[in-house]
């Protein structure tokens, strides 16, 4: 069965490996995927304010946020497709539009 790790980057330490988070190892990309959204929620309610407009969160996020990424653990196995940012960016959307 295959297996997928989930890594986290900082986006406020762009391309410094020794900042990254080792979050887990997952039975399937599907949870691993669940994983990295989770990751991305809790951040994003956390940065949202009151009246903080989309773009303004957006921004805040992929300056300071987490970027988490899903790798198997064979290389055999496909890639997962998943990106931290173009998800953040539909959720900025939403909550900010919740949020008002």
């Amino acid at each position: 069965m295959p297996k997928y790790r989930v890594l986290i980057n900082d986006n406020a330490h762009y391309m410094d490996e020794s900042e990254r988070v080792d979050h887990g190892v997952f039975a399937t990309a599907d949870q691993a995927i669940a994983a990295c959204k989770a990751i991305v929620d809790d951040e994003l309610n956390t940065m949202c304010k009151p009246g903080t407009t989309s773009k303004a969160l957006y921004e805040l996020y992929i300056a300071f946020g987490p970027d988490p990424f899903v790798v198997p653990l064979n290389p055999k196995d496909p890639d997962v497709e998943f990106s931290a940012w173009t998800y953040a960016k539909e959720q900025c959307e939403r909550l900010a539009s919740l949020r008002g």
